[in-house]
């Protein structure tokens, strides 16, 4: 089902997704829909945008049926629409071919394992090289244990310490696993609460709670109802089926979920020594960070979760940087009990994470009436008593101190209206909870999403067998969906083959002094070590000639390579890189973009581009804004990391490597160039990638060439694939922009002049900055026509690692920018952000600002379309009638267009080959220069060449991309490899057809086969090359001349989103995607591209943060740390249609280039959250432009909705209302 709803991009996350679903279908045969969605939580997907994921197994939910347009459903009512040329359709997929489930026919799980439970078990012992690991079946047994081994730690799900061993590199010698134990597994329902074995799981804690629940009478559950909101976003379904509840409390964290909860419900804890003792956690149970009053020979048996009490109000509250799976920023458990039949406060207890080294109890807090005087005096104490200092560690100082107050005061508004109802008038509890405040009490809800994609049939007529333009399934779905398909590290392992781990800086600037490898050769299966004295031909690598393939005299970033390190395993290598020790001299850093500026820190070349004259358009502005606008970089997050396997020939340094890559071409060059040998003696072959989004562009050739140099040293295949955390450190991303503007204009909103300096961070080497700033500059106007113009972009040179291609390549900054401006000047206008859009709008025919003249410029065409289908100006009257109604929620809403160049800007990119062989059989061999990476390219040059030859689909393949098939490919890149690649496919076919035509006039009614062998019969070549070139495209900078795109890819997204003012929460709630991709060649694929593109755009605008010390040392280096969008993420309402009748003369069959233009449109998303802002900002009276930096963060939501919490939190507030 996943395969063919067209749920598998890249398809390396499928498998995964495809054992969730089917775990949950185990469990439950006739699941919800929230259930399906819940069940994902654990899942992450950077291709799809989730939805197709979702559309296909909606098909299991019992309430997942059509719903009139609103699901992608065969047989849907929003089918069927006419147009002049064809019918528009939404039917994506046919859910009648599939089969129904049927849990009868399900394999019987094994009976063996479930009797293996009820029998007697032995306590086990494992001894390995450097740890010892225990089993015991008895806790007298486990107490002997950990009173011979005091400091070993206790695992049950290894979710903690784990993590700890792979990635913090901590050993720990002796391990008990206690799941064994049936004292630490049970759950006993007591007088007082329910107990849980500590080694009890998340999951059993949650259906036992969840049962007490529904069961017991409300006033009974608070604290239960409390533990289950926070275990509803307690990691994922994964995480929760293995880790204990024990570990979870011992494990100290102080950003827990939990422990706030069990703090401030006075849970007992039972522990086990000498004998055993129950106490109470309480403020004194948490000692320091990650310490507990427990005793080292003392175990944990079991919690004890109280029932609440008549008068007892509990709520919990968590706040993260994404609702799923994520860790809390702040975590809160607060609880109230009144004297019975009042609102006197007999007992207060508010227990925190994340305002200290550990889970904190406000013991200081006021008992007082449950009144607005009880709220002031709260805050002020709570200000104080969890005030932090400015270098807290995790920093969000103001915005953390800020939710404390916020939780405390949801709390409050939340047990006044319980108060309200429960309690009779004549309590004189003074005023109800004004109804504009209610929602502030509401729990995150998000309704399970509603889709249509809408795109147009092919034309009547149209042969069966002609693919193009319908909705083809991408060729390898069934492959990743069940597993099968192979990526560069499934390719099995040679007999001798070694691994290399890479040796990094993890200083950002520094002399190297000395490296010693001693300590590493201690290790078993130690090889050798690899650095700059093994490189065989130059040392020298990168772009432009500025970076090496192993450091030597200086360390220029956190994760440059030093070196390497050969081992037998794969283990075995990692644990001698990490002894091997290097010395340094530190040098002073530049991280920052700001550093850069004040220490003139550019790479050489400028980039300018003017157009009129700016000073007299400032003139005649009648208003002038001046501001700039900060863009955080983001991370690619691929989910198959860097990979490559070398092997050397053994003659004539020759060398074949498998990489994960989108150019092949520079991989052969450098790794050619760093062994001293010609380019004819490497081969590189790539099969499909786990995703690139521009990531493998050029950065796989840092760790393709120090592999290569490692196999030729010791004369064997290496392999490589990096750890995530290694790939995040060492690979760079997209660059972070600083963008200076000032705009001028009249009071209706007409723009006169701009001038705008962007700066990027460009990290330790050019690579490809300068393009990446090109297209900034070029994509400084957007969709806008501005009479007098100036944008200059500098590209500062940091001490980072070098950052490089990502989708969008610097435009979806510079629009990103130019948005802003145009925020800016609806606001100070005081005019609707639409119409200032709108007016200043370019034209068909008008020119850029780089003289490139706007041919089919469908903007408008698709901006009216979008405020048709979102139906805009009547729910912008419902939003502002919410916003009236709602002081602490508010909705917000914006359309964005978009203005996507195509071409590479630098012009002898702009170039494919293709090979096609037919075999006598008929069947059809086609390359082509373009990488699979997920976008669906092999699956659209097989429908190309499908159509060319007239044959069907099936007799064509594809096996790979090689540097031996079609040589000098351009990258796959810049969102032309199906317009390049395509076109030389077509000229290759075009050839064979040609060759073919004195065979098909021999025997005008035969088949293709006949064909085909009739011409090996006579001897005619059944192979052919194809090549093609863009024409007469090219941009120079210095002259300002030329024309740097063959075409534009345009497109108008409008979004509406809610924001929690009180934490800065937002929920997307709807988006509507008009794009025009002229006559597509895949729909299914392309509306793919929109959503997944669309979706890693809300990830850059909203979402995704890379966070740096300010010695240049990268925090955020796993998905423990950044956050890419969820399933959960996406709009609940999720609409896209491509525009109809707007073929494109320029390209392959009239289509357009798809993979990067739509990620902009999710700007929408963010200047819908400004939208809603700029009305919780009207609440304190504050109007006009203000900043808001991307990514627009719970931090920076929270923080710009200026209110009396966030003022002065150390501060008594003068009113609450």
């Amino acid at each position: 089902k996943i395969a063919k709803s067209h749920g598998s991009q890249c398809g390396f996350c499928t498998p995964g997704i495809v054992m969730s679903m089917y775990t949950l279908l185990r469990n439950h045969p006739a699941p919800k829909m929230e259930e399906i969605e819940d069940a994902f939580q654990g899942n992450l997907c950077r291709c799809t945008g989730y939805r197709p994921i979702l559309e296909g197994y909606r098909t299991f939910a019992k309430d997942g049926g059509c719903c009139g347009g609103k699901v992608n459903d065969f047989g849907c009512c929003m089918a069927g629409k006419e147009n002049k040329v064809g019918l528009i359709t939404s039917n994506l997929f046919n859910p009648s071919e599939f089969q129904p489930l049927d849990p009868t026919q399900e394999p019987i799980f094994p009976p063996e394992l479930l009797t293996q439970n009820n029998k007697p078990q032995k306590q086990l012992c494992f001894k390995g090289e450097r740890v010892m690991w225990f089993q015991p079946s008895t806790l007298r047994e486990l107490v002997a244990l950990k009173a011979q081994y005091p400091s070993a730690k206790l695992v049950v799900g290894n979710t903690e310490v784990g993590i700890e061993m792979r990635l913090k590199n901590m050993l720990y010698p002796v391990i008990i696993a206690p799941t064994w134990i049936p004292e630490m597994n049970s759950v006993q329902h007591t007088n007082e609460g329910i107990s849980f074995g500590a080694s009890c799981t998340l999951r059993r804690m949650e259906e036992v709670l969840q049962k007490a629940v529904a069961e017991l009478p409300r006033y009974k559950s608070e604290v239960f109802q409390a533990v289950l909101e926070q275990l509803r976003w307690f990691a994922g379904p994964q995480i929760r089926n293995v880790a204990a509840v024990g570990g979870n409390i011992m494990t100290a964290s102080p950003i827990s979920d939990l422990n706030p909860v069990f703090m401030a419900s006075g849970s007992k804890l039972t522990l086990e020594s000498n004998g055993d003792r129950t106490i109470k956690m309480d403020e004194t149970f948490f000692t320091s960070y990650r310490k507990t009053i427990l005793k080292p020979q003392e175990i944990l048996v079991s919690i004890e979760i109280p029932f609440s009490r008549k008068g007892e109000y509990f709520s919990a509250f968590k706040q993260a940087s994404r609702r799923e799976d994520d860790i809390a920023i702040v975590t809160c458990g607060l609880r109230v009990l009144f004297q019975e039949g009042t609102d006197r406060v007999k007992e207060i207890k508010l227990s925190y994470g994340g305002m200290a080294p550990t889970t904190v109890l406000a013991v200081k807090t006021c008992q007082e009436l449950w009144k607005e005087n009880l709220l002031q005096e709260a805050c002020h104490r709570l200000a104080g008593e969890m005030n932090l200092s400015p270098s807290a560690p995790g920093g969000m100082v103001d915005f953390r101190r800020t939710l404390v107050l916020s939780f405390f005061f949801k709390f409050y508004l939340t047990v006044l209206q319980k108060l309200h109802s429960e309690l009779s008038e004549n309590n004189n509890l003074g005023d109800m909870v004004p109804s504009s405040y209610a929602s502030a009490t509401e729990l995150f809800r998000k309704d399970p999403i509603n889709n249509v994609q809408l795109f147009q049939e092919v034309p009547p007529g149209q042969s069966v067998e002609d693919t193009v333009g319908r909705p083809l399934v991408h060729l390898s779905a069934g492959k990743q969906a069940s597993g099968e398909a192979v990526y560069c590290d499934d390719i099995p392992h040679y007999e001798n083959e070694l691994y290399l781990t890479l040796v990094t800086s993890t200083k950002a600037h520094a002399k190297i002094v000395s490296i010693d490898a001693t300590e590493a050769q201690k290790v078993p299966g130690f090889v050798c070590f690899v650095s700059a004295e093994d490189v065989p031909g130059s040392n020298v690598t990168g772009i432009a000639n500025d970076e090496t393939v192993f450091a030597k005299d200086t360390a220029t970033c956190v994760g440059h390579i030093i070196g390497g390190v050969l081992a037998d395993t794969q283990e075995h290598s990692r644990r001698a890189a990490r002894a091997v020790k290097i010395t340094y001299e530190d040098l002073p850093p530049i991280v920052t973009i700001q550093e850069a500026i004040e220490k003139q820190s550019f790479f050489e070349t400028d980039r300018t581009i003017v157009k009129g004259n700016i000073e007299k358009g400032f003139q005649e502005a009648d208003h002038i804004v001046e501001g700039e606008m900060y863009l955080g970089g983001q991370e690619h997050f691929y989910l198959e990391t860097h990979c490559t396997i070398a092997v050397p020939k053994g003659e004539d340094g020759e060398m074949e490597l498998f990489v994960s890559t989108q150019n092949l071409t520079k991989t052969q060059e450098f790794v050619a160039k760093a062994l001293g040998v010609p380019s004819n003696r490497i081969v590189v072959r790539v099969k499909r990638m786990g995703g690139g989004f521009g990531g493998k562009e050029t950065r796989n050739t840092i760790v393709s060439t120090a592999v290569a140099v490692a196999a030729v040293k010791v004369g064997c295949p290496v392999r490589c694939m990096l750890d995530r955390d290694e790939d995040m450190l060492i690979s760079g991303g997209r660059h972070p922009f600083l963008g200076q503007y000032k705009v001028g204009f009249k009071k209706n909103g007409r723009i006169t002049s701009l001038d705008v300096t962007y700066y990027s961070n460009g990290g330790n080497s050019v690579d490809l900055s300068h393009g990446v700033m090109d297209r900034a500059v070029l994509h400084m106007d957007n969709t806008y026509n501005i009479p007098n113009l100036r944008g200059t972009g500098i590209v500062c040179k940091t001490n980072l690692s070098s950052n490089t291609a990502f989708r969008g390549f610097g435009g979806p900054q510079g629009m990103m920018i130019a948005e802003c401006w145009m925020s800016d000047i609806a606001l100070k206008c005081g005019l609707p952000a639409e119409e200032v859009r709108k007016l200043n709008l370019y034209n068909e025919g008008d020119l850029t600002h780089f003289d490139q003249k706007l041919e089919g410029f469908t903007v408008p065409r698709c901006l009216e379309e979008c405020l048709r289908n979102s139906d805009y100006h009547s729910r912008r009257k419902l939003i502002d009638e919410f916003n009236k109604q709602n002081r602490w929620k508010k909705r917000g809403m914006a359309i964005i267009p978009t203005k996507f160049g195509i071409s590479f800007t630098v012009p002898f990119l702009n170039q494919a080959g293709a090979l096609v062989h037919v075999y006598t059989d008929g069947s059809v061999l086609l390359t082509h220069g373009g990488t699979e990476m997920g976008q669906g390219l092999h699956t659209k040059m097989i429908q190309v060449a499908s159509r060319a030859l007239a044959i069907p689909t099936s007799k064509i393949h594809i096996s790979e991309t090689s540097t031996n098939t079609v040589p000098n490919a351009s990258p796959t890149a810049a969102s032309v490899s199906s317009d390049i690649n395509g076109m030389a496919v077509l000229n290759a076919c075009q050839t064979i057809l040609k060759r073919l035509e004195p065979m098909k006039s021999a025997n005008p009614k035969g088949s293709w086969e006949d064909w085909v062998l009739a011409a090996y019969h006579n001897c005619v070549s059944l192979s052919a090359t194809g090549f093609y070139r863009i024409p007469d495209v090219g941009y120079d900078f210095k002259t300002n001349t030329g024309t740097p795109f063959c075409y534009f890819t345009y497109g108008v997204a409008c979004s509406e989103v809610e924001i929690d003012c009180l934490t800065g929460d937002h929920k997307n709630l709807r988006t509507d995607i008009v794009m025009d991709v002229g006559t597509s060649l895949n729909p299914a694929i392309d509306i793919g591209q929109i959503e997944g593109a669309f979706v890693q755009g809300i990830g850059l605008f909203t979402l995704e943060e890379l966070r740096y010390s300010p010695e240049g040392n990268l925090y955020t280096r796993g998905p423990g740390m950044y956050k890419i969008p969820a399933f959960g993420d996406i709009p609940t309402e999720f609409y896209v249609s491509l525009l109809r009748d707007c073929p494109n003369r320029k390209a392959i069959y009239s289509s357009k280039a798809v993979g990067e233009p739509p990620l902009f449109l999710s700007a929408s998303v963010f200047y819908a959250i400004k939208d809603a802002i700029v009305s919780a900002r009207e609440e304190s009276g504050l109007k006009g432009p203000f900043r808001l930096d991307s990514p627009a963060t719970p931090e920076r939501i929270r923080n710009a909705c200026v209110d009396v919490f966030t003022k002065l939190p150390t501060q008594v507030p003068e009113s609450l209302k």
